[in-house]
């Protein structure tokens, strides 16, 4: 219950993000600004973890000099192509969170949210692509069920697609486009470096991307020490810090396809936040379609489970 409860905690603080923007945006920062001190913030405390994780595997390799204690000092090893790696694969989620947050200027928050989740369907397509494999029918019927989940999340069933800004639904769906490429590389990515090492240098790849598109003029210009080092701190915080470390220690233990269904809490969290401290209005038929969204999630694991206690009848 314990690793059920990381994971949904992890996804829970993915659901923050998009209000603490708006918030931001509010004050008058901009979006090089939001996302530079996000991921600066990460950046420091993911390498804190990292050096700490060092510091504890030298203290085990001083007190206990067994095998296993040099394959844990042989297993954290990288070479520099690992890292540049690391870094590659890092670089979708910073572009992610630049095509979200944007989004963000011309949507409301609980509509981008929901155009962010079309990556559960993307994902999809882009493996059937790239492995020229045709999607099972169960995969079909999901995808359907996300489309009409989304159609009456995001409100076009009753104000029809004319009241949304057409740049902001752009930006919404190439943040999903973005954040299913990182999911994919980020899996392939040097997977047997532990997660502290891996996250610490994949947000050092974000990072350094922010800083060439949007040069960090906030670190100089007197603007870090007002309320953006506020709102970096909390962006670093609940988007490159918790959710990476609560799923490192929960994903393992329950597998991907029940963190994926408990992954889902991120939605109705961004809602539920939009909704009562952004005062957007969410109906009910908008909450209809998040509910039917997280079915949609849900229903390949919940099929795959009752097919193998099936089986085992």
């Amino acid at each position: 219950m314990k690793y059920m409860l990381s994971v949904f905690l992890g996804a829970a603080s993915y659901g923050i993000l998009s209000t603490i923007v708006v918030l931001a945006y509010g004050q008058g920062y901009v979006l090089g600004e939001v996302v530079g001190t996000q991921l600066l913030t990460g950046f420091i405390l993911a390498w804190g973890l990292s050096f700490f994780m060092k510091w504890r595997e030298k203290q085990k390799a001083g007190s206990s000099n067994n095998s296993n204690s040099n394959a844990s000092q042989n297993a954290v090893k990288l070479t520099w192509k690992h890292r540049l790696m690391l870094m590659a694969a890092g670089t979708p989620t910073a572009i992610t969170g630049l095509l979200y947050y944007q989004s963000l200027r011309y949507i409301p928050a609980s509509l981008a949210i929901i155009l962010l989740f079309q990556f559960t369907w993307i994902g999809v397509v882009i493996q059937a692509v790239s492995q020229r494999k045709r999607p099972t029918g169960i995969m079909v019927i999901t995808i359907a069920i996300l489309f009409g989940g989304t159609l009456l999340a995001a409100g076009i069933m009753e104000q029809g697609t004319g009241s949304f800004n057409i740049m902001g639904l752009v930006l919404g769906l190439l943040s999903a486009v973005s954040y299913s490429l990182f999911i994919l590389f980020s899996g392939k990515a040097v997977p047997s470096v532990h997660p502290a090492y891996r996250s610490a240098w994949m947000i050092t790849g974000g990072l350094v991307l922010v800083f060439i598109l949007f040069p960090p003029t906030f670190l100089f210009n007197g603007q870090i020490l007002s309320d953006l080092i506020l709102y970096g701190f909390m962006l670093g915080l609940f988007g490159a810090f918790i959710p990476p470390v609560l799923f490192a220690v929960g994903v393992p233990h329950i597998g991907e396809g029940m963190a994926g269904i408990l992954g889902a809490s991120e939605l109705p969290v961004a809602v539920l936040l939009s909704s009562f401290v952004l005062n957007e209005y969410v109906s009910t038929l908008q909450w209809a379609g998040v509910i039917v969204v997280l079915i949609g999630i849900a229903l390949p694991e919940l099929l795959k489970k009752r097919r193998s206690l099936s089986l085992q009848q």
